[in-house]
């Protein structure tokens, strides 16, 4: 008898093993097809990706630099233009 109960046991623990496994890769499957799903939505939206945001915003802060600077520099011209005046 103890060698029947073992083997059930045995075997209780292989099917148990195999569910495990089939439930993982159940599970990298539905991972999968979701992070697809999420990406194909993300593209239909036509959200920008976070490397071309950054790099707008760098132009944008660029520009604003140099308008600040256009500015002051033009202030000072028209300084320059009423002292002479």
């Amino acid at each position: 008898m103890p060698q029947t109960t073992g083997r059930v046991f045995d075997e209780i623990a292989k099917l148990m093993t195999d569910a495990a496994g089939a439930m993982q890769g159940a599970r990298g499957e539905i991972d999968n097809a979701m992070r697809s799903r999420a990406e194909k939505v993300l593209h239909e939206l036509d959200i920008v990706q976070r490397d071309e945001f950054d790099a707008v915003k760098a132009m944008a802060i660029k520009a604003r630099n140099e308008n600040e600077e256009l500015r002051a520099e033009i202030k000072a011209l028209h300084e320059q233009i009423k002292a002479l005046k």
